[in-house]
């Protein structure tokens, strides 16, 4: 694992905001993706510690690499105004779900729980 936090977030701002949230939390940011692809392309470089996933992004829905992450034990926290919060908890039991917008508090309250 590299220790960092993955975050897949094809909307620039909110990425950049998520960003900043992980680094005033004190945890680094592993790598920023935009495409489930690239989302791919980082898992299969280095497992982070952590990883915020929007559902929707430019090329589809985040989960075949939810998938690939929750496999690898990775702690996930979805982070999505476009999610279907029972499904999310059903088919990903140990994640988190922060519904888009979440505040600041939130995100870094759920990033704690998910470093511990």
């Amino acid at each position: 694992m590299s220790g960092g936090v993955l975050i897949a977030e094809d909307e620039l701002i909110v990425a950049i905001d998520i960003e900043t949230i992980v680094e005033e939390a004190g945890f680094s940011v592993a790598d920023t993706c935009e495409t489930v692809t690239a989302t791919l392309a980082a898992i299969e470089r280095a497992l982070p510690a952590c990883a915020v996933l929007d559902v929707r992004l430019l090329d589809g829905e985040v989960y075949p690499a939810a998938d690939a992450l929750s496999a690898a034990g990775v702690p996930l926290i979805f982070h999505s105004g476009h999610a279907d919060e029972a499904n999310l908890r059903e088919r990903y039991p140990q994640a988190q779900v922060c519904p888009k917008p979440s505040s600041p508090s939130t995100l870094r309250a759920a990033l704690a729980r998910a470093m511990e």
